[in-house]
């Protein structure tokens, strides 16, 4: 028998079995460089990154200025991918389903990667298993808003007004399961009164409707609310970051007005399906780090009334543990739901 004849039948020999055995070694070490070429090739084609909104919010603006910069170390074209549908699930889950090869990244808010987390019982994603953080950049803090002719200025004054009045001072929102409606429902629960929740489609109704005074309070990105504060037609009664917003220096934080220990703040950056490879994650995270980092970029971010952040991989992963533990409870506790 020849003895590289390795299919004959008979009993095997013990050049055979060796050969037999080298044989699923060979084939390991064949493909394993080609699988460190592929990585080393990364990215040899254009990236997409899923915007889980329409164009011309908060999740756009952010997706898009480090898309935009993103390109050019990466030596490839980043193509923003406005993914939109049942707030920002379908893109989100989108996201998540995505081959975890690096070139699908998502951008993640504390909208679709902490709330959604409470908000719905039935997620379609998990964003503590189907994601790793790549980086963030920048966070917006939540203004409350109230017309002009309620008799308060505060956040201590409209608790105690809202006590003495139960169920008689109405609240806007942008929609179920809002930001807007997520932190306003949760400060009422924590502070035991009874605000009427009004959800509008979208922001720009319920800022008719406070201007009009049809509505009385209204939480909203800081950012957006500064021109209606500056004109003298809605007051600032607080603003839900850890520290006061240097766009609204006068203005107490949830915090200091003494009546709850509430914070919160819309981040924004990028995530990319869990199994994407170590390598890759720390390509990205390198590149996209020192995009952050850059002066022109933070400007950009605080003439949009942002907070440039500079937070590592293993900081945020605890921050997004923490967030969707305390807000899942903190949302089931105010009995909003989605599904």
């Amino acid at each position: 028998m020849n003895a590289l004849d390795l299919t004959c039948g008979g009993p095997a020999s013990p050049l055979r079995r060796q050969l037999l055995a080298a044989v699923p070694a060979a084939a390991i070490a064949a493909m394993a460089p080609n699988a460190a070429w592929a990585q080393a090739d990364y990215p040899n084609r254009p990236l997409r990154v899923i915007v889980p909104q329409p164009p011309g919010g908060g999740f756009d603006f952010v997706g898009r200025a480090l898309a935009d910069r993103l390109a050019q170390p990466l030596g490839q074209p980043v193509v923003v991918e406005n993914r939109t549908g049942s707030g920002t699930v379908v893109g989100t889950d989108a996201a998540a389903k995505a081959p975890a090869d690096g070139y699908t990244l998502l951008t993640g808010s504390v909208s679709n990667m902490v709330l959604n987390m409470g908000l719905y019982k039935n997620l379609s994603y998990d964003s503590l298993k189907d994601f790793e953080p790549v980086g963030l950049a920048v966070s917006y803090s939540y203004t409350l808003l109230g017309r002009n002719s309620l008799p308060f200025n505060n956040l201590a004054g409209l608790v105690a007004y809202a006590k003495a009045n139960p169920g008689k001072l109405t609240y806007a929102s942008a929609g179920n399961g809002s930001g807007q409606h997520v932190i306003a429902a949760a400060l009422w629960s924590l502070a035991g009164v009874d605000i009427v929740h009004v959800p509008y489609r979208g922001a720009q109704p319920a800022y008719a409707d406070l201007l009009g005074d049809r509505v009385d309070l209204f939480f909203d990105l800081t950012p957006t609310t500064r021109a209606h504060v500056d004109t003298g037609k809605l007051k600032a009664i607080a603003v839900s970051s850890a520290e006061r917003n240097p766009m609204q220096p006068t203005v107490q934080t949830i915090n200091e007005s003494g009546t709850v220990k509430l914070e919160l703040e819309s981040w924004f950056g990028y995530f990319a399906p869990s199994k994407t490879p170590p390598e890759v994650l720390a390509r990205l995270r390198t590149e996209l780090a020192k995009i952050i980092a850059t002066p022109e970029l933070q400007e950009t971010f605080r003439k949009a009334g942002g907070s440039p952040m500079k937070i590592s991989v293993a900081d945020t992963k605890t921050m997004l543990a923490r967030d969707v533990q305390r807000w899942t409870g903190l949302i089931r506790a105010a009995n909003i739901s989605l599904d």
